[in-house]
């Protein structure tokens, strides 16, 4: 996910960073509401982590100002008031979800993930997703970061298979089985298209999503701490 965080206090923000940051997803961040609105209206998020008290312009007037200028950009407010009035006047001028502080951030993201399928339905049906590397089941276009990548037919398969099982481990003779079906060629081959689709889908990207588990096989997902 491409997300924004909205947040002045640099623990916080930081403690997010550390933990959805090598997972995969995308973070850009702003310390008060004027820079917050600035970044929204110009810049395209899947969602936007948002506090409550915020300086230069609080979180309300930043959520107001958004939808005023037709951002339907998800919204996730966190506050450290756990009110009532409060949120009910956060979901007044436009956010979609609430989480009040302290928040485990393992939380946020599953409530993010959770947002997103729900305001999407249609495009989950048609899209798998591993960290920030997305296949479109229909078109076949493979994207990370929001940059196309252009994979040959073995590679689309290869990773169609490693996506539909993530973040499971698939053995070698299932993917061999997937392209080659009952005629698998020499192992090496299979390494060969394994490499080539790891330089393509990983190399230009500072977190890496194929995994080799040796003996075994290959696995897609994003792990903590590279």
């Amino acid at each position: 996910m491409n997300l924004l965080i909205v947040e002045d206090n640099r623990d916080i923000a930081e403690n997010i960073a550390d933990y959805l940051e090598p997972r995969g997803h995308q973070l850009d961040f702003a310390m008060d509401g004027r820079q917050g609105l600035a970044l929204a209206l110009s810049g395209d998020f899947d969602a936007i982590v948002l506090d409550l008290t915020l300086p230069k312009m609080d979180g309300i007037e930043l959520c107001k100002n958004l939808r005023a200028h037709h951002g339907m950009t998800p919204v996730i407010m966190l506050t450290a008031r756990d009110q009532l009035d409060d949120k009910l006047l956060g979901f007044e001028v436009g956010a979609d979800d609430y989480l009040v502080k302290p928040f485990s951030v393992k939380e946020l993201e599953a409530r993010l993930l959770a947002l997103l399928k729900r305001l999407n339905p249609s495009e989950q049906l048609n899209t798998m997703q591993v960290a920030d590397l997305s296949f479109n089941l229909q078109t076949l276009e493979v994207s990370r970061r929001g940059q196309a990548l252009d994979l040959n037919p073995i590679q689309t398969t290869l990773l169609q298979c490693l996506m539909q099982h993530s973040p499971n481990v698939v053995k070698r003779a299932q993917l061999e089985q997937r392209v080659w079906g009952d005629h698998p060629p020499d192992k090496d081959i299979l390494r060969t298209h394994i490499y080539s689709l790891r330089a393509i889908i990983d190399k230009p990207f500072d977190t890496h999503l194929l995994h080799t588990v040796h003996g075994v096989g290959y696995r897609l997902v994003a792990l903590g701490g590279e």
